[in-house]
């Protein structure tokens, strides 16, 4: 870890700072919440190892990185713009894209809005879908999933975040990472996440140290959770803003990887939808679709060296 080297460049408007090693192409990895850099520190350490320069930056509202208090400062053309202009400071022409949670919903924009600074995209957990051009997005998920459902629970401002400033943030940390609950996350008012969370393993996943979660739960400390909750609260925005793309196709060569045990894999007709042809529709170059058996959300970090060795294999074909 001591090899990665770490720096803050001026991207967009704000300073980022980002995590990277080694020579040769370039792949550049995209977090997600509530999460860094950090990540992906091992799939960086394996292919800086096979000859490749990886890069893995922290997003606006994260880590180290600056944090626009302004809430529609958190939209996919913000977050995009950041990792543009990223490329472009370091002289990058092209790279390899991969991402996770909200990073590949971020991956997915990129594609979208700039596919010539891509030459492959390898993205976990979230798939993409077609913009539904009759409803927002938490308009749909108040119909399907309720109020309760916690991307609805996360647009309120403060409401939230006053939540999480009474509990351990570690604790919070280890109950998202460590969760295994296919079912919709739901959270009424009246129980509140403070519930949720005192239920959080008191033993740690074998892949998740203590050192992990102190260095996520430092920074999170010193940020707060705003700035990732930021990108829940422009789903409606995003939706709107992307109105001119309705109807386009990702066409990067792209291959897909989800956990059978991930809470995305298990939303009502998201199997269909990857399996029988309709995300294929929409992403034509969609080279390879991976489920791992027993694997929950945070894949690259539950089973680091089998997620590294699918990126190689994949982008080593380019």
């Amino acid at each position: 870890m001591e090899k990665i080297e770490h720096k803050m460049i001026a991207v967009n408007g704000i300073n980022m700072h980002v995590a990277e090693i080694g020579e040769g192409p370039a792949v550049l990895f995209v977090h997600g919440f509530p999460e860094l850099w950090y990540s992906w520190r091992h799939q960086m350490l394996y292919l800086s190892n096979k000859g490749y320069r990886a890069i893995a930056p922290d997003l606006r509202g994260y880590g180290d990185t600056d944090c626009p208090s302004a809430i529609d400062s958190y939209t996919a053309l913000h977050i995009v713009g950041d990792l543009v202009a990223l490329l472009d400071v370091l002289e990058l022409e092209k790279v390899f894209l991969v991402g996770h949670d909200w990073g590949a919903s971020i991956c997915w924009y990129f594609c979208l809005f700039r596919p010539d600074r891509i030459k492959a995209l390898v993205n976990m957990s979230v798939e993409f879908r077609p913009r539904n051009p009759l409803r927002k997005p938490t308009d749909m998920m108040r119909e399907f999933l309720g109020d309760d459902y916690y991307m609805c629970r996360f647009q309120k401002p403060g409401e939230v975040e006053e939540e999480f400033a009474s509990i351990d943030t570690a604790k919070i940390l280890i109950g998202f990472l460590s969760s295994r609950d296919t079912s919709p996350p739901r959270v009424p008012k009246e129980i509140g996440f403070h519930q949720v969370f005192a239920q959080s393993p008191a033993t740690l996943p074998s892949w998740l140290t203590a050192e992990d979660v102190n260095y996520f739960a430092q920074k999170l400390n010193k940020t707060g959770f705003t700035g990732g909750l930021n990108y829940y609260r422009n789903l409606d925005k995003n939706w709107e803003l992307t109105a001119p793309f309705r109807g386009c196709k990702i066409h990067v060569p792209t291959k897909f990887i989800v956990g059978d045990l991930d809470i995305t894999y298990h939303v009502p007709g998201i199997k269909e939808y990857i399996h029988n042809g309709g995300f294929k529709k929409e992403v034509p170059n969609l080279q390879e679709v991976v489920v791992m058996e027993g694997v929950a959300h945070f894949i690259n970090q539950e089973k680091p060296d089998e997620i590294s060795a699918h990126i190689y294999d994949f982008i080593q074909k380019f």
